[in-house]
C-alpha cells in the first residue's frame, strides 16, 4: 500500500481506462472524498454502490449500478438497476459486472492490516475481482472507522494505493418508535423464544422488537447487518456466541461499541447471507419489512407504483434460510396502513414482482396471521383477519372473492 496525496491519487486515476467500473463502500461508509477525486477526474464511468445515500454525483458520464437502491440513486434517469439477490451480488461482480477500480472506506493500519469496519458486504468480492484482472484497490484511511474482525481483516498488501482522511462517520436519522411499530414489535417478539438467532434490520420496527426481548436468554444475532437496537439487549445475548453480519450502521456510540470487540465478527455476504450456512443457525427467525402484503402471502418490498425503490437485498436470502432452520420462522412485519399514501398495505394481489413468498407469519399491529401450514384459502383468511386494518377488509373480502378465495366474514 502506498499512502499519496489528494492530488497524487488524482493522477494515478487519469491512467485508469476510459469509462471504467468504480464499485465503492455504500449503506454509511462511503469513502466521499475519494469518490469525490474520482468524480472530478473521471469524464465518464460506471459507479456500482449499495444502498448509496444522498450526494452519490448526479451528472451525465457517469451511469449509477446498483442491487439495491438507496436514497442517493432512488429515481435517478442514469439509473441501471440489477436484480439479484445479495447473496449473488458476489457472483455479478466476478462475471458480468468486474470492476476496474475498488474504493474502500477503512482504519488506519495496524500490525499490516487494516480493517472495513462496519461496510464488509459485497466488498471482499469486488477486491479478489479487481485484483483479478488488474485493476486497482484504493483505500481512504479515517482514524474514526472502527477496527473490527472476520472478513473486515484486510493486509495492506491487498491495496495499491491510500489517501488519509479524518472524518466522522455518517449516522442514519433515528427512526422513532411509534405506538404501531411498537405494537408490531411486541407482537413479533412474542414469536421469539429463548435461545433464538436473530436476523433484523434496521428501523422502529425492528428496534421495537429488540426492545421487547430483553427479557430473553441465550439469544444470538447472525443477520445481513445490525443497528443500535442490538446494545440494548445486555444479558440476553448469549456470551459465547459472536454477533455475526456484514455490515453495521447506527450511532456514534454503537460504532465506538463494534470497534475492537470480540464479541462482534463482520463476514463477507457469501457467508451471511447463503441460505444453507442461515440455515444451519438454531431457530433463526428472520424479521423483514416489506411496503405491501396481498392476500397470497406474497410480499414486496421493493417497488412503489411498479418504480423500483430498493431491491430484493437479503430477505430472499433469509426467508429461505429460515425456513430451513429447525425451529425457525420467517416473519414479515409491517404496518396494516400506509400513513403517507393513506392506503392499505395488505392488498388482493400484488400488481408489481414479488420480493418474498412463503412466510412463516405475518405481523401488523393488528395482529399475527399464521401463514405456514394453512391452505391458500387459510392463509388469505389469515391475513384479512389479522393483519390487514379495519377499514380495509370489506373491499379486501370481495376483491379476494373475485380471485377466487373461499374468504368469511372477519374475525
Amino acid at each position: 500500500m502506498r499512502i499519496v496525496s489528494q492530488v497524487e491519487f488524482g493522477t494515478v486515476l487519469s491512467r485508469v481506462p476510459s469509462c471504467p467500473r468504480v464499485v465503492a463502500s455504500g449503506n454509511f461508509a462511503t469513502p466521499w472524498v475519494a469518490l469525490g477525486i474520482v468524480d472530478e477526474v473521471l469524464a465518464e464511468y460506471r459507479l456500482f454502490m449499495l444502498n448509496a445515500q444522498p450526494g452519490v454525483p448526479d451528472r451525465d458520464g457517469v451511469v449509477l449500478e446498483t442491487p439495491f437502491v438507496g436514497p442517493g440513486m432512488r429515481g435517478r434517469r442514469l439509473l441501471r438497476y440489477f436484480p439479484s439477490r445479495l447473496s449473488l451480488v458476489p457472483q455479478l461482480l466476478g462475471g458480468p459486472l468486474a470492476p476496474d477500480v475498488v474504493l474502500i472506506h477503512t482504519s488506519e493500519p495496524f500490525d499490516g492490516t487494516v480493517s472495513l469496519g462496519t461496510e464488509v458486504n459485497i466488498l471482499p468480492a469486488a477486491i479478489d475481482a479487481v485484483r483479478a484482472r488488474g485493476g486497482l484497490v484504493v483505500a481512504q484511511l479515517n482514524p474514526r472507522m472502527p477496527y473490527t474482525y472476520g472478513d473486515a481483516v484486510l493486509p495492506v498488501d491487498e491495496i495499491d494505493y491510500a489517501i488519509e482522511v479524518d472524518e466522522p462517520l455518517a449516522s442514519p436519522t433515528p427512526r422513532p418508535v411509534t405506538d404501531v411499530s411498537g405494537e408490531i414489535g411486541e407482537r413479533v417478539a412474542a414469536l421469539v423464544g429463548d435461545g433464538a438467532t436473530l436476523q433484523l434490520g434496521i428501523g422502529a420496527v425492528p428496534d421495537a422488537v429488540l426492545a421487547a426481548l430483553t427479557g430473553r436468554r441465550g439469544l444470538a444475532v447472525w443477520s445481513e447487518m445490525f443497528s443500535d437496537g442490538v446494545l440494548g439487549l445486555g444479558d440476553a445475548l448469549d456470551p459465547d456466541m459472536p454477533v455475526t453480519a456484514s455490515f453495521v450502521f447506527g450511532s456514534a456510540e454503537l460504532y465506538a461499541w463494534v470497534d475492537r470487540n470480540p464479541r462482534v465478527r463482520l463476514l463477507r455476504t457469501e457467508k451471511t447471507n447463503d441460505p444453507g450456512i442461515i440455515a444451519r443457525q438454531r431457530s433463526l427467525v428472520s424479521i423483514n419489512s416489506a411496503l405491501q402484503v396481498d392476500l397470497y402471502a406474497q410480499a414486496d418490498a421493493s417497488r412503489v407504483r411498479g418504480r423500483i425503490h430498493s431491491g430484493f437485498g437479503g430477505q430472499t436470502d433469509f426467508v429461505v434460510g429460515a425456513l430451513h432452520s429447525p425451529g425457525g420462522h420467517a416473519i414479515i412485519a409491517l404496518p396494516s396502513w400506509h400513513p403517507k399514501a393513506d392506503v392499505s398495505t395488505v392488498v388482493p394481489s400484488l400488481a408489481g414482482p414479488v420480493t418474498s413468498f412463503q412466510h412463516s407469519y405475518i405481523v401488523s399491529e393488528q395482529g399475527t396471521a399464521r401463514v405456514w401450514g394453512h391452505d391458500a384459502d387459510g392463509q388469505a383468511q389469515q391475513i384479512l383477519d389479522h393483519v390487514a386494518h379495519p377499514d380495509a377488509r370489506a373491499r379486501l373480502r370481495e376483491e379476494g372473492r373475485r380471485l377466487g378465495f373461499a374468504l368469511l366474514g372477519t374475525a
